[in-house]
């Protein structure tokens, strides 16, 4: 069960977000990653509880941020109710969606196994719906994801296998790279990878 510390920045100009302190492993229903995020003073930012079943779809997303609350799962797309802090008002949302996105690495990790892609094919297009702090607003958009490498480096566990992927938006034609190692992320935009107590889990 790899268990660690993901520190977060804004990608554009690195002013520091905060840390996601989390653990996440394989099940018999597919994989499931459980987190906490700090702001950067060290205060208790929020939450993130992300279930896939064994084809890496979401069968259940728990989002807090901001006193505001997010529970999703893919159903007729992509499913999931807003509540605001009061707890008062509960908004209900539906897209013809792949799958969700948002700050944390968690999703990069769930897309890889949605997506499943083989080194060199050409790139895949993906909707998602992203849950853009501080109040999980909720907004669609487009991504294409290619898997451009992928290699063994020598570790005291035993060799591992990490994958490169360009992904892209094809609103603003901006591409960035993703390393994976397994259920972790190596390296990211506006992630790093501060530390981690045990090898990642390789999913079969």
């Amino acid at each position: 069960m790899p268990r660690g510390r993901y520190a977060l920045h804004d990608p554009h100009d690195h002013t520091p977000l905060g840390e996601e302190h989390f653990h996440c492993a394989p099940g018999p229903s597919g994989w499931r990653y459980v987190a906490q995020t700090t702001s950067p003073s060290g205060d208790h930012a929020g939450s993130i509880d992300l279930t896939l079943d064994e084809l890496g779809r979401p069968l259940r997303l728990e989002l807090h941020a901001a006193s505001w609350q997010v529970r999703g799962a893919a159903l007729e797309g992509v499913t999931w109710v807003r509540t605001d802090p009061s707890g008062e008002h509960a908004a209900e949302g539906n897209v013809p969606a792949h799958s969700f996105t948002g700050a944390s690495p968690a999703f990069y990790v769930a897309l890889s196994r949605l997506l499943r892609l083989t080194p060199g094919a050409p790139a895949t297009r993906v909707r998602l719906v992203a849950f853009t702090a501080p109040v999980l607003a909720p907004r669609t958009l487009d991504q294409s994801w290619a898997l451009v490498n992928r290699s063994a480096h020598a570790t005291d566990n035993g060799p591992l296998t990490v994958d490169e992927y360009q992904v892209g938006d094809l609103d603003t034609g901006e591409q960035h790279a993703i390393h994976l190692a397994g259920d972790v992320v190596l390296a990211a935009p506006g992630v790093e990878l501060e530390d981690l107590e045990t090898p990642p889990s390789s999913f079969t």
